[in-house]
């Protein structure tokens, strides 16, 4: 049975490019990248050579205004940019935290888990694929420590202008550090960290063809120099102390060759998608419909509407017949 695979948001087929680079690295550039002989050596280039080349695919012109650490995934990097900017700080206020209703389980677990360790938690309502001005412009107060919003929305595909809300948390609470868990966006639309005014920015390889298993968060060189993100993973020291353990050197090469390919073709793929996306539309029978976003919305996700058939039921049929489908976020599944 030939498949008919319409889950690219929950992850991707690894590409080819990506697939040659992590191969070769685990054939050739073995070694450990914190040793310092020839091997460990080699592998150490081949590690400061992909982080290179996703940072200028996140499209930050000057690699010195901050750093990219690897994770073990995107949720690792959510964890590691809310965790590590908030806790072991002393507060005369009760800290809050600013979020929207319909982040990413790795962010809203670890908001929650703050929220139960006596942190204020203020989530914007995301009705309609829109954040209002006036409830952001409300909830930015002094106490704020902590602004997080996705660039992209995983189930609906809602784009949301985080440069806009970031600059005004800036205004607002100067101190506050803002995150932006950008993996949906990432090589789709401008994810830049000066164009969202972002503090803090995730990505994920496994969602531009990349082998599971890597992940990245880049983090501004005003954070890194006033130490104001701390590790939430502790021993050898690894990605300048703020990820320990051996990094993954094949995923990180994979993850490097399919940053440089997406982002070479990101113009030519949203073309592509778009033409899809009105191919898919047009053929879906009557009763159907879209859930589409009063605002700006990426292509490549399309949430649907299927009047008295539950989702479980709908994604298991279309299996059966070859077509794979998500009802919601891969990562909600199992709830």
């Amino acid at each position: 049975m030939d498949i008919i695979y319409f889950d690219n948001s929950a992850t991707t087929r690894v590409s080819e490019a990506a697939l040659d680079a992590a191969e070769r690295a685990l054939r050739c550039d073995w070694g450990n990248p914190s040793s310092v002989h020839g091997k460990g050596i080699e592998a150490e280039r081949l590690v400061s050579a992909a982080r290179a080349g996703i940072v200028k695919a996140l499209g930050v012109k000057n690699p010195r205004s901050g750093r990219l650490i690897f994770t073990g995934s995107g949720t690792e990097a959510d964890n590691l940019a809310i965790s590590g900017s908030i806790y072991g700080k002393k507060y005369r206020f009760r800290p809050r935290i600013v979020t929207t209703d319909s982040e990413h389980p790795a962010v809203t677990s670890t908001v929650n888990f703050a929220e139960a360790h006596g942190f204020e938690v203020i989530r914007l309502s995301t009705k309609g694929g829109i954040i209002d001005d006036e409830e952001l412009y409300s909830a930015l107060t002094p106490e704020t420590v902590l602004v997080s919003v996705m660039r992209v929305n995983n189930e609906t595909g809602a784009v949301y202008d985080v440069g806009k809300i970031f600059s005004l948390a800036k205004q607002r609470c100067p101190e506050a550090v803002t995150h932006c868990d950008a993996v949906q966006g990432f090589l789709k639309l401008n994810c830049a960290p000066s164009k969202l005014n972002a503090d803090l920015v995730t990505v994920s390889g496994h969602k531009i063809g990349a082998p599971k298993g890597i992940g990245a968060l880049w983090c501004s060189e005003e954070l890194i120099f006033h130490k104001r993100l701390k590790p939430v993973i502790f021993g050898g020291g690894q990605e300048d102390g703020l990820r320990s353990g051996t990094e993954n050197v094949c995923g990180i090469a994979g993850m490097g060759a399919a940053a440089e390919e997406r982002a070479q073709n990101m113009s030519s793929d949203r073309e592509t998608v778009t033409a899809l996306r009105e191919r898919l539309i047009s053929a879906l029978p009557d009763g159907v419909s879209v859930n589409q976003p009063l605002g700006e919305y990426l292509p490549n996700i399309v949430s649907l509407h299927v009047p008295g058939i539950k989702s479980e039921v709908l994604v298991r049929h279309m299996s059966a017949n070859g077509v794979c489908i998500s009802a919601g976020s891969a990562c909600r599944s199992h709830e």
